[in-house]
Protein backbone atom coordinates (compact mmCIF):
# COMPACT_ATOMS: atom_id res chain seq x y z
CA UNK A 1 0.00 0.00 0.00
CA UNK A 2 1.33 3.44 -0.89
CA UNK A 3 0.62 6.63 0.99
CA UNK A 4 0.37 10.07 -0.56
CA UNK A 5 2.79 12.15 1.49
CA UNK A 6 2.33 15.34 -0.52
CA UNK A 7 1.37 18.02 2.00
CA UNK A 8 -2.06 19.46 1.39
CA UNK A 9 -2.55 23.22 0.99
CA UNK A 10 -3.27 25.07 4.20
CA UNK A 11 -6.64 24.68 5.85
CA UNK A 12 -8.12 25.63 9.20
CA UNK A 13 -6.87 22.35 10.71
CA UNK A 14 -4.18 22.97 13.31
CA UNK A 15 -0.84 21.20 13.27
CA UNK A 16 -0.08 18.88 16.17
CA UNK A 17 3.35 19.90 17.31
CA UNK A 18 5.47 19.04 20.26
CA UNK A 19 8.63 21.02 20.93
CA UNK A 20 9.17 24.65 21.71
CA UNK A 21 10.03 26.80 18.74
CA UNK A 22 12.63 28.71 20.75
CA UNK A 23 13.99 25.75 22.73
CA UNK A 24 17.54 27.13 22.73
CA UNK A 25 16.60 30.32 24.58
CA UNK A 26 14.53 28.31 27.03
CA UNK A 27 17.45 25.99 27.66
CA UNK A 28 19.91 28.87 28.10
CA UNK A 29 17.73 30.14 30.93
CA UNK A 30 16.59 26.82 32.37
CA UNK A 31 19.51 26.67 34.75
CA UNK A 32 17.82 29.47 36.67
CA UNK A 33 15.73 26.74 38.26
CA UNK A 34 18.82 25.72 40.18
CA UNK A 35 19.62 29.35 41.03
CA UNK A 36 16.73 30.09 43.34
CA UNK A 37 13.87 29.35 40.99
CA UNK A 38 10.78 27.61 42.23
CA UNK A 39 9.00 24.91 40.29
CA UNK A 40 5.24 25.14 40.87
CA UNK A 41 3.28 22.07 41.77
CA UNK A 42 1.20 20.68 38.91
CA UNK A 43 -2.09 20.88 40.75
CA UNK A 44 -1.76 24.54 41.71
CA UNK A 45 -0.56 25.73 38.32
CA UNK A 46 -2.71 23.73 36.00
CA UNK A 47 -6.35 24.25 36.86
CA UNK A 48 -8.58 26.35 39.09
CA UNK A 49 -10.89 25.27 41.88
CA UNK A 50 -13.94 26.05 39.73
CA UNK A 51 -12.79 24.24 36.63
CA UNK A 52 -10.87 21.45 38.30
CA UNK A 53 -11.36 17.98 36.85
CA UNK A 54 -8.76 15.77 35.26
CA UNK A 55 -7.98 12.47 33.63
CA UNK A 56 -4.67 11.08 34.87
CA UNK A 57 -2.46 9.08 32.50
CA UNK A 58 -0.13 6.71 34.35
CA UNK A 59 2.97 6.52 32.17
CA UNK A 60 4.64 3.13 31.71
CA UNK A 61 7.05 4.39 29.05
CA UNK A 62 5.10 4.02 25.82
CA UNK A 63 6.17 6.08 22.83
CA UNK A 64 2.49 7.06 22.60
CA UNK A 65 1.98 8.17 26.23
CA UNK A 66 2.14 11.86 25.45
CA UNK A 67 -0.25 11.34 22.56
CA UNK A 68 -2.85 9.89 24.96
CA UNK A 69 -2.71 13.07 27.03
CA UNK A 70 -3.08 15.21 23.92
CA UNK A 71 -6.12 13.24 22.76
CA UNK A 72 -7.80 13.81 26.13
CA UNK A 73 -7.00 17.52 25.95
CA UNK A 74 -8.50 17.61 22.45
CA UNK A 75 -11.76 16.46 24.04
CA UNK A 76 -11.60 19.60 26.23
CA UNK A 77 -10.77 17.75 29.42
CA UNK A 78 -7.63 18.53 31.40
CA UNK A 79 -5.11 15.70 31.52
CA UNK A 80 -1.72 15.12 33.09
CA UNK A 81 0.85 12.45 32.37
CA UNK A 82 2.48 11.19 35.57
CA UNK A 83 5.05 8.57 36.52
CA UNK A 84 3.74 5.28 37.90
CA UNK A 85 5.22 6.06 41.32
CA UNK A 86 3.59 9.49 41.72
CA UNK A 87 2.07 9.76 45.23
CA UNK A 88 -1.69 10.12 45.65
CA UNK A 89 -1.30 13.47 47.42
CA UNK A 90 -0.23 15.10 44.16
CA UNK A 91 -2.96 13.39 42.18
CA UNK A 92 -5.79 14.19 44.59
CA UNK A 93 -5.33 17.96 44.20
CA UNK A 94 -6.29 17.64 40.53
CA UNK A 95 -9.68 16.09 41.36
CA UNK A 96 -9.23 13.11 39.03
CA UNK A 97 -12.29 11.68 37.31
CA UNK A 98 -10.54 8.61 35.93
CA UNK A 99 -7.25 6.94 35.11
CA UNK A 100 -5.70 5.78 31.84
CA UNK A 101 -2.81 3.32 32.08
CA UNK A 102 -0.45 3.74 29.12
CA UNK A 103 1.36 1.13 27.08
CA UNK A 104 5.00 0.33 27.72
CA UNK A 105 7.96 -1.78 26.60
CA UNK A 106 8.12 -4.07 29.65
CA UNK A 107 6.34 -7.37 30.37
CA UNK A 108 4.28 -7.43 33.55
CA UNK A 109 5.57 -10.86 34.57
CA UNK A 110 9.20 -9.70 34.60
CA UNK A 111 10.85 -8.86 37.94
CA UNK A 112 10.46 -5.19 38.91
CA UNK A 113 8.04 -4.51 36.05
CA UNK A 114 6.22 -1.20 36.69
CA UNK A 115 2.64 -1.47 37.93
CA UNK A 116 -0.14 0.98 38.68
CA UNK A 117 -0.12 2.43 42.21
CA UNK A 118 -2.73 0.85 44.50
CA UNK A 119 -4.79 4.06 44.69
CA UNK A 120 -5.76 3.62 41.03
CA UNK A 121 -7.92 0.63 42.00
CA UNK A 122 -8.75 1.73 45.56
CA UNK A 123 -10.14 5.08 44.44
CA UNK A 124 -13.17 3.51 42.80
CA UNK A 125 -12.64 5.75 39.77
CA UNK A 126 -12.94 4.41 36.20
CA UNK A 127 -9.77 2.89 34.74
CA UNK A 128 -8.81 2.33 31.10
CA UNK A 129 -5.71 0.23 30.41
CA UNK A 130 -4.04 0.44 27.01
CA UNK A 131 -1.84 -2.47 25.84
CA UNK A 132 0.68 -2.83 28.71
CA UNK A 133 -1.83 -0.97 30.88
CA UNK A 134 -4.38 -3.69 30.16
CA UNK A 135 -1.84 -6.33 31.16
CA UNK A 136 -1.05 -4.43 34.37
CA UNK A 137 -4.75 -4.47 35.25
CA UNK A 138 -4.85 -8.19 34.57
CA UNK A 139 -1.88 -8.98 36.80
CA UNK A 140 -2.87 -6.65 39.63
CA UNK A 141 -6.49 -7.80 39.74
CA UNK A 142 -5.74 -11.52 39.77
CA UNK A 143 -5.54 -12.55 36.12
CA UNK A 144 -2.66 -14.11 34.18
CA UNK A 145 -0.46 -12.61 31.44
CA UNK A 146 1.81 -14.84 29.36
CA UNK A 147 4.18 -14.43 26.41
CA UNK A 148 2.29 -14.61 23.12
CA UNK A 149 3.07 -17.30 20.58
CA UNK A 150 2.73 -14.70 17.85
CA UNK A 151 3.53 -11.01 18.12
CA UNK A 152 0.75 -8.79 16.81
CA UNK A 153 1.92 -5.52 15.33
CA UNK A 154 0.12 -3.18 12.97
CA UNK A 155 -3.32 -3.17 11.39
CA UNK A 156 -6.14 -5.47 12.61
CA UNK A 157 -9.91 -5.54 12.46
CA UNK A 158 -11.70 -5.51 15.80
CA UNK A 159 -15.18 -6.95 16.30
CA UNK A 160 -17.38 -5.91 19.22
CA UNK A 161 -18.87 -8.74 21.28
CA UNK A 162 -21.09 -6.45 23.30
CA UNK A 163 -21.96 -3.05 21.80
CA UNK A 164 -24.57 -2.09 24.39
CA UNK A 165 -22.27 -0.31 26.83
CA UNK A 166 -21.46 3.43 27.23
CA UNK A 167 -17.81 2.87 26.27
CA UNK A 168 -18.85 1.78 22.77
CA UNK A 169 -21.45 4.45 22.00
CA UNK A 170 -21.40 5.32 18.31
CA UNK A 171 -18.86 2.65 17.39
CA UNK A 172 -19.48 0.30 14.45
CA UNK A 173 -19.55 -3.43 15.14
CA UNK A 174 -16.22 -3.83 13.33
CA UNK A 175 -13.46 -1.27 12.98
CA UNK A 176 -9.71 -1.08 12.17
CA UNK A 177 -7.34 -0.83 15.14
CA UNK A 178 -3.58 -0.59 15.62
CA UNK A 179 -1.93 -3.40 17.56
CA UNK A 180 1.53 -3.47 19.10
CA UNK A 181 2.06 -6.27 21.61
CA UNK A 182 3.88 -9.55 22.18
CA UNK A 183 2.23 -10.69 25.41
CA UNK A 184 -1.35 -11.89 25.78
CA UNK A 185 -4.04 -12.22 28.43
CA UNK A 186 -4.10 -15.89 29.40
CA UNK A 187 -6.75 -15.58 32.10
CA UNK A 188 -8.89 -12.50 32.80
CA UNK A 189 -9.41 -11.32 36.40
CA UNK A 190 -12.63 -12.35 38.15
CA UNK A 191 -15.60 -10.25 37.09
CA UNK A 192 -14.18 -9.38 33.67
CA UNK A 193 -15.69 -10.36 30.34
CA UNK A 194 -14.57 -10.25 26.70
CA UNK A 195 -16.04 -7.23 24.94
CA UNK A 196 -14.17 -7.30 21.61
CA UNK A 197 -11.79 -9.54 19.66
CA UNK A 198 -9.59 -9.63 16.57
CA UNK A 199 -8.45 -12.58 14.50
CA UNK A 200 -5.23 -12.88 16.52
CA UNK A 201 -6.43 -11.46 19.86
CA UNK A 202 -9.42 -13.24 21.38
CA UNK A 203 -9.38 -10.57 24.12
CA UNK A 204 -8.99 -7.25 22.27
CA UNK A 205 -11.12 -5.50 24.90
CA UNK A 206 -12.02 -6.78 28.35
CA UNK A 207 -14.02 -5.07 31.03
CA UNK A 208 -15.66 -5.16 34.42
CA UNK A 209 -18.80 -3.04 34.05
CA UNK A 210 -19.57 -2.95 37.77
CA UNK A 211 -16.16 -1.48 38.61
CA UNK A 212 -15.82 0.56 35.39
CA UNK A 213 -12.41 -0.98 34.66
CA UNK A 214 -11.60 -1.68 31.02
CA UNK A 215 -8.58 -2.90 29.07
CA UNK A 216 -7.71 -2.38 25.40
CA UNK A 217 -5.10 -4.52 23.68
CA UNK A 218 -4.74 -1.93 20.88
CA UNK A 219 -3.81 1.77 20.78
CA UNK A 220 -6.84 4.07 20.46
CA UNK A 221 -4.70 7.22 20.58
CA UNK A 222 -2.94 6.73 17.21
CA UNK A 223 -4.29 7.82 13.85
CA UNK A 224 -4.23 4.20 12.62
CA UNK A 225 -7.20 3.50 14.93
CA UNK A 226 -9.81 5.71 13.22
CA UNK A 227 -12.47 5.26 15.90
CA UNK A 228 -9.96 5.67 18.72
CA UNK A 229 -10.95 9.26 19.47
CA UNK A 230 -14.59 8.25 19.78
CA UNK A 231 -13.69 5.46 22.18
CA UNK A 232 -11.56 7.77 24.33
CA UNK A 233 -14.30 10.41 24.38
CA UNK A 234 -16.78 7.76 25.46
CA UNK A 235 -14.51 6.83 28.35
CA UNK A 236 -13.98 10.47 29.32
CA UNK A 237 -17.62 11.54 29.17
CA UNK A 238 -19.84 8.45 29.34
CA UNK A 239 -17.79 6.48 31.86
CA UNK A 240 -15.91 9.13 33.87
CA UNK A 241 -18.64 11.79 33.70
CA UNK A 242 -16.36 14.70 32.78
CA UNK A 243 -17.91 18.08 31.90
CA UNK A 244 -15.36 19.21 29.32
CA UNK A 245 -14.39 22.73 30.33
CA UNK A 246 -10.68 22.69 29.49
CA UNK A 247 -10.69 25.47 26.90
CA UNK A 248 -8.05 28.02 26.03
CA UNK A 249 -10.48 30.83 26.79
CA UNK A 250 -10.85 29.54 30.34
CA UNK A 251 -7.09 29.04 30.54
CA UNK A 252 -6.39 32.66 29.58
CA UNK A 253 -8.86 34.06 32.11
CA UNK A 254 -7.51 31.82 34.86
CA UNK A 255 -3.86 32.53 34.02
CA UNK A 256 -4.30 36.29 34.10
CA UNK A 257 -5.66 36.11 37.63
CA UNK A 258 -3.03 33.62 38.73
CA UNK A 259 -0.15 35.70 37.32
CA UNK A 260 -1.44 38.82 39.10
CA UNK A 261 -1.53 36.89 42.37
CA UNK A 262 1.89 35.33 41.86
CA UNK A 263 3.69 38.51 40.83
CA UNK A 264 1.96 41.03 43.10
CA UNK A 265 3.96 44.25 42.87
CA UNK A 266 7.06 42.49 41.57
CA UNK A 267 8.85 42.93 38.28
CA UNK A 268 9.23 40.32 35.55
CA UNK A 269 11.77 40.02 32.73
CA UNK A 270 11.30 37.85 29.68
CA UNK A 271 13.77 36.91 26.97
CA UNK A 272 11.84 37.58 23.78
CA UNK A 273 13.02 35.66 20.74
CA UNK A 274 10.13 36.14 18.35
CA UNK A 275 9.30 32.45 18.67
CA UNK A 276 5.77 31.35 19.42
CA UNK A 277 6.34 30.29 23.03
CA UNK A 278 8.16 33.38 24.30
CA UNK A 279 5.75 35.59 22.34
CA UNK A 280 2.67 34.01 23.93
CA UNK A 281 4.27 34.09 27.39
CA UNK A 282 5.07 37.78 27.03
CA UNK A 283 1.59 38.63 25.74
CA UNK A 284 -0.16 36.68 28.49
CA UNK A 285 1.95 38.18 31.28
CA UNK A 286 1.59 41.67 29.81
CA UNK A 287 -2.19 41.31 29.87
CA UNK A 288 -1.97 40.42 33.55
CA UNK A 289 0.55 42.93 34.89
CA UNK A 290 1.19 45.47 32.13
CA UNK A 291 4.30 47.60 32.64
CA UNK A 292 5.61 45.37 35.42
CA UNK A 293 6.92 43.22 32.57
CA UNK A 294 10.06 44.10 30.65
CA UNK A 295 11.08 42.06 27.62
CA UNK A 296 14.65 41.83 26.42
CA UNK A 297 15.02 41.17 22.71
CA UNK A 298 18.57 40.38 21.61
CA UNK A 299 19.28 40.63 17.90
CA UNK A 300 22.21 38.26 17.52
CA UNK A 301 22.59 39.06 13.82
CA UNK A 302 21.57 35.50 13.00
CA UNK A 303 17.90 36.14 12.34
CA UNK A 304 16.06 35.90 9.04
CA UNK A 305 15.40 38.91 6.83
CA UNK A 306 13.21 41.57 8.50
CA UNK A 307 12.63 39.32 11.52
CA UNK A 308 13.88 41.73 14.18
CA UNK A 309 11.89 44.61 12.73
CA UNK A 310 8.67 42.59 12.50
CA UNK A 311 8.98 41.31 16.07
CA UNK A 312 9.59 44.77 17.48
CA UNK A 313 6.74 46.19 15.44
CA UNK A 314 4.26 43.66 16.82
CA UNK A 315 5.25 43.85 20.46
CA UNK A 316 6.23 47.47 20.91
CA UNK A 317 3.80 49.26 18.61
CA UNK A 318 0.74 46.99 18.53
CA UNK A 319 0.88 45.44 22.00
CA UNK A 320 2.53 48.36 23.80
CA UNK A 321 5.10 46.35 25.74
CA UNK A 322 8.24 47.58 27.41
CA UNK A 323 11.00 46.13 25.23
CA UNK A 324 14.73 46.57 25.55
CA UNK A 325 16.16 45.99 22.09
CA UNK A 326 19.82 45.09 21.90
CA UNK A 327 21.56 44.92 18.54
CA UNK A 328 24.46 42.64 19.41
CA UNK A 329 25.21 41.60 15.82
CA UNK A 330 28.86 42.60 15.95
CA UNK A 331 29.44 40.81 19.24
CA UNK A 332 28.04 37.54 17.94
CA UNK A 333 29.79 37.71 14.56
CA UNK A 334 33.11 38.44 16.24
CA UNK A 335 32.53 35.50 18.57
CA UNK A 336 31.91 33.24 15.57
CA UNK A 337 34.98 34.25 13.56
CA UNK A 338 36.85 31.17 12.39
CA UNK A 339 34.38 28.78 14.07
CA UNK A 340 33.24 25.86 11.92
CA UNK A 341 32.31 23.15 14.44
CA UNK A 342 28.53 23.19 15.02
CA UNK A 343 28.77 22.43 18.74
CA UNK A 344 31.30 25.22 19.24
CA UNK A 345 28.92 27.52 17.37
CA UNK A 346 26.09 26.64 19.75
CA UNK A 347 28.25 27.08 22.81
CA UNK A 348 29.64 30.40 21.63
CA UNK A 349 26.19 31.76 20.82
CA UNK A 350 24.76 30.51 24.12
CA UNK A 351 27.53 32.02 26.21
CA UNK A 352 27.32 35.35 24.41
CA UNK A 353 23.55 35.40 24.82
CA UNK A 354 23.88 34.91 28.57
CA UNK A 355 26.39 37.76 28.78
CA UNK A 356 24.18 40.17 26.84
CA UNK A 357 21.07 39.15 28.77
CA UNK A 358 22.87 39.58 32.10
CA UNK A 359 24.16 43.03 31.16
CA UNK A 360 20.74 44.29 30.10
CA UNK A 361 18.90 42.73 33.03
CA UNK A 362 21.36 44.42 35.39
CA UNK A 363 20.38 47.84 34.04
CA UNK A 364 16.71 47.41 34.91
CA UNK A 365 17.16 47.42 38.67
CA UNK A 366 15.47 45.03 41.05
CA UNK A 367 13.76 42.17 39.22
CA UNK A 368 11.81 39.40 40.95
CA UNK A 369 10.73 36.94 38.24
CA UNK A 370 12.12 35.41 35.08
CA UNK A 371 9.45 34.37 32.55
CA UNK A 372 10.05 31.29 30.42
CA UNK A 373 8.21 29.57 27.60
CA UNK A 374 8.51 26.10 29.12
CA UNK A 375 5.94 23.72 27.65
CA UNK A 376 4.44 20.51 29.00
CA UNK A 377 6.54 18.18 26.81
CA UNK A 378 9.66 19.85 28.25
CA UNK A 379 8.34 19.18 31.76
CA UNK A 380 7.57 15.56 30.93
CA UNK A 381 11.05 15.03 29.52
CA UNK A 382 12.78 16.70 32.45
CA UNK A 383 10.99 14.63 35.08
CA UNK A 384 11.25 11.36 33.20
CA UNK A 385 14.89 11.03 34.15
CA UNK A 386 16.76 12.49 37.11
CA UNK A 387 18.82 15.55 36.16
CA UNK A 388 17.95 15.15 32.51
CA UNK A 389 17.44 18.89 32.05
CA UNK A 390 20.85 19.61 33.53
CA UNK A 391 22.50 17.00 31.35
CA UNK A 392 20.79 18.45 28.30
CA UNK A 393 22.32 21.84 29.01
CA UNK A 394 25.82 20.54 29.61
CA UNK A 395 26.12 17.94 26.88
CA UNK A 396 23.69 18.88 24.14
CA UNK A 397 23.43 22.62 24.18
CA UNK A 398 26.79 23.27 25.80
CA UNK A 399 25.84 26.57 27.34
CA UNK A 400 26.68 28.16 30.64
CA UNK A 401 24.15 28.99 33.33
CA UNK A 402 22.87 32.31 34.55
CA UNK A 403 25.11 33.92 37.17
CA UNK A 404 24.31 33.11 40.78
CA UNK A 405 23.40 36.71 41.59
CA UNK A 406 20.37 36.44 39.30
CA UNK A 407 18.35 34.53 41.86
CA UNK A 408 14.99 34.96 40.18
CA UNK A 409 11.81 33.05 40.74
CA UNK A 410 10.44 31.41 37.63
CA UNK A 411 7.10 32.21 36.12
CA UNK A 412 6.05 29.64 33.52
CA UNK A 413 2.40 30.14 32.58
CA UNK A 414 2.55 27.68 29.66
CA UNK A 415 4.14 24.94 31.73
CA UNK A 416 1.20 22.56 31.32
CA UNK A 417 0.34 23.25 27.68
CA UNK A 418 1.13 21.41 24.47
CA UNK A 419 2.31 23.40 21.48
CA UNK A 420 -1.04 23.37 19.70
CA UNK A 421 -2.67 24.71 22.88
CA UNK A 422 -0.08 27.49 23.03
CA UNK A 423 -1.05 28.53 19.52
CA UNK A 424 -4.71 28.59 20.54
CA UNK A 425 -3.83 30.76 23.54
CA UNK A 426 -2.07 33.14 21.17
CA UNK A 427 -5.19 33.40 19.05
CA UNK A 428 -7.34 33.93 22.16
CA UNK A 429 -5.01 36.80 23.10
CA UNK A 430 -5.50 38.39 19.69
CA UNK A 431 -1.92 37.91 18.53
CA UNK A 432 -1.23 38.17 14.77
CA UNK A 433 -1.68 34.85 13.00
CA UNK A 434 1.71 35.23 11.33
CA UNK A 435 3.36 35.09 14.74
CA UNK A 436 1.09 32.39 16.18
CA UNK A 437 1.75 30.05 13.25
CA UNK A 438 5.46 30.76 12.98
CA UNK A 439 7.47 27.62 12.23
CA UNK A 440 10.09 26.59 14.81
CA UNK A 441 13.35 28.48 14.50
CA UNK A 442 16.49 27.43 16.39
CA UNK A 443 18.03 29.70 19.01
CA UNK A 444 21.43 29.75 17.21
CA UNK A 445 19.47 30.93 14.19
CA UNK A 446 21.08 30.94 10.78
CA UNK A 447 24.47 30.09 12.28
CA UNK A 448 23.61 26.39 12.14
CA UNK A 449 22.22 26.74 8.63
CA UNK A 450 25.46 28.20 7.34
CA UNK A 451 27.70 25.17 7.01
CA UNK A 452 31.24 26.17 7.92
CA UNK A 453 32.32 29.62 9.04
CA UNK A 454 29.62 32.22 9.65
CA UNK A 455 30.38 35.53 7.96
CA UNK A 456 28.28 38.57 7.18
CA UNK A 457 28.49 37.82 3.44
CA UNK A 458 27.45 34.18 3.79
CA UNK A 459 24.60 35.11 6.14
CA UNK A 460 23.25 37.55 3.55
CA UNK A 461 23.38 34.88 0.83
CA UNK A 462 21.42 32.52 3.05
CA UNK A 463 18.90 35.19 4.06
CA UNK A 464 18.20 35.94 0.42
CA UNK A 465 17.71 32.28 -0.48
CA UNK A 466 15.60 31.61 2.60
CA UNK A 467 13.42 34.65 1.91
CA UNK A 468 12.63 33.36 -1.58
CA UNK A 469 11.88 29.89 -0.27
CA UNK A 470 9.49 31.13 2.43
CA UNK A 471 7.83 33.51 0.00
CA UNK A 472 7.02 30.73 -2.46
CA UNK A 473 6.00 28.26 0.27
CA UNK A 474 3.52 30.78 1.65
CA UNK A 475 2.19 31.77 -1.77
CA UNK A 476 1.54 28.10 -2.51
CA UNK A 477 -0.31 27.83 0.86
CA UNK A 478 1.90 25.06 2.23
CA UNK A 479 3.37 26.97 5.16
CA UNK A 480 1.02 25.69 7.87
CA UNK A 481 1.19 22.13 6.59
CA UNK A 482 4.95 21.94 7.10
CA UNK A 483 6.68 21.47 10.43
CA UNK A 484 9.66 23.39 9.08
CA UNK A 485 10.88 24.68 5.74
CA UNK A 486 14.20 26.47 5.31
CA UNK A 487 17.33 26.89 3.21
CA UNK A 488 20.87 25.80 4.06
CA UNK A 489 24.01 27.41 2.66
CA UNK A 490 26.49 24.58 2.26
CA UNK A 491 30.25 24.88 2.10
CA UNK A 492 30.21 23.16 -1.30
CA UNK A 493 30.96 25.09 -4.48
CA UNK A 494 30.38 23.76 -7.96
CA UNK A 495 30.87 24.76 -11.59
CA UNK A 496 27.93 26.27 -13.44
CA UNK A 497 27.09 28.24 -16.56
CA UNK A 498 25.07 31.43 -16.45
CA UNK A 499 24.68 33.17 -19.80
CA UNK A 500 27.93 32.69 -21.64
CA UNK A 501 30.03 32.65 -18.49
CA UNK A 502 31.41 29.91 -16.32
CA UNK A 503 30.51 30.26 -12.63
CA UNK A 504 31.84 28.72 -9.47
CA UNK A 505 29.13 29.25 -6.88
CA UNK A 506 27.62 27.93 -3.69
CA UNK A 507 25.21 25.03 -3.41
CA UNK A 508 22.02 25.82 -1.50
CA UNK A 509 19.99 22.96 -0.02
CA UNK A 510 16.26 23.15 0.65
CA UNK A 511 14.77 21.32 3.62
CA UNK A 512 11.02 20.86 4.17
CA UNK A 513 9.60 18.31 6.58
CA UNK A 514 6.28 17.20 8.02
CA UNK A 515 6.02 16.08 11.62
CA UNK A 516 3.72 15.86 14.62
CA UNK A 517 6.29 16.06 17.39
CA UNK A 518 9.76 16.68 15.86
CA UNK A 519 10.95 13.41 17.35
CA UNK A 520 10.43 11.91 13.92
CA UNK A 521 9.93 13.72 10.64
CA UNK A 522 9.42 12.91 6.98
CA UNK A 523 10.55 14.94 4.03
CA UNK A 524 7.66 16.81 2.44
CA UNK A 525 6.57 15.76 -1.03
CA UNK A 526 6.41 19.28 -2.39
CA UNK A 527 5.12 19.59 -5.97
CA UNK A 528 7.84 19.56 -8.62
CA UNK A 529 6.55 22.82 -10.10
CA UNK A 530 6.96 24.55 -6.74
CA UNK A 531 10.49 23.19 -6.29
CA UNK A 532 11.37 24.27 -9.82
CA UNK A 533 10.13 27.79 -9.17
CA UNK A 534 12.06 28.07 -5.91
CA UNK A 535 15.25 26.79 -7.53
CA UNK A 536 14.91 29.07 -10.53
CA UNK A 537 14.39 32.15 -8.39
CA UNK A 538 17.30 31.39 -6.05
CA UNK A 539 19.89 30.86 -8.80
CA UNK A 540 18.68 33.92 -10.71
CA UNK A 541 18.20 36.32 -7.80
CA UNK A 542 20.87 35.35 -5.24
CA UNK A 543 24.40 36.30 -6.21
CA UNK A 544 26.94 33.58 -5.52
CA UNK A 545 24.56 30.61 -5.83
CA UNK A 546 24.43 28.46 -8.96
CA UNK A 547 22.95 25.16 -7.72
CA UNK A 548 19.96 24.11 -5.58
CA UNK A 549 19.24 20.63 -4.20
CA UNK A 550 16.30 19.24 -2.20
CA UNK A 551 16.94 17.16 0.94
CA UNK A 552 14.81 14.00 0.79
CA UNK A 553 16.04 12.41 4.03
CA UNK A 554 13.72 11.61 6.91
CA UNK A 555 14.39 11.74 10.66
CA UNK A 556 15.75 9.26 11.58
CA UNK A 557 18.35 8.63 10.21
CA UNK A 558 19.07 12.34 9.74
CA UNK A 559 18.09 15.27 11.95
CA UNK A 560 15.86 18.11 10.81
CA UNK A 561 18.62 20.72 11.02
CA UNK A 562 21.89 20.05 9.24
CA UNK A 563 24.02 21.13 12.20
Amino acid sequence: MTTDKTPKPASEETLRVRTTGDIEVSTYLEIAKQKGGQTPSPAKEAVTDVEREAIIVIDFGSQYSMLIARRVREAQVYCELVAHDTPWEKIALLNPKGFILSGGPASVYEPNAPLAPPYVYESGLPVLGICYGMQAITKQMGGLVAPGTKREYGHAIMYLSDSDIPLFAGLPESTPVWMSHGDKIETMPAGFSIMAYTENSPIAIMGNRERNVYGLQFHPEVAHTPEGKTLLKNFIYNVCGCRGNWTMGNFVNDSVGRIKEQVGNGKVICALSGGVDSAVVATLIHRAIGDQLTCIFVNNGLLRREEAERTLNVFRLHLGMNIIFVDATERFLNRLKGVTDPEVKRKSIGEEFIKVFEEEAGKIGKVDFLAQGTLYPDVIESVSSVSKASAKIKTHHNVGGLPAKMTLKLIEPLRYLFKDEVRQVGLELGMPEEMVWRQPFPGPGLAIRVIGEVTRERLEILRSADFILMNEIKKAKFYRQLWQSFAILTDVKSVGVMGDFRTYGYLVAIRAVTSEDAMTADWARLPYDLLAKISNRIVNEVNGVNRVVYDITSKPPSTIEWE
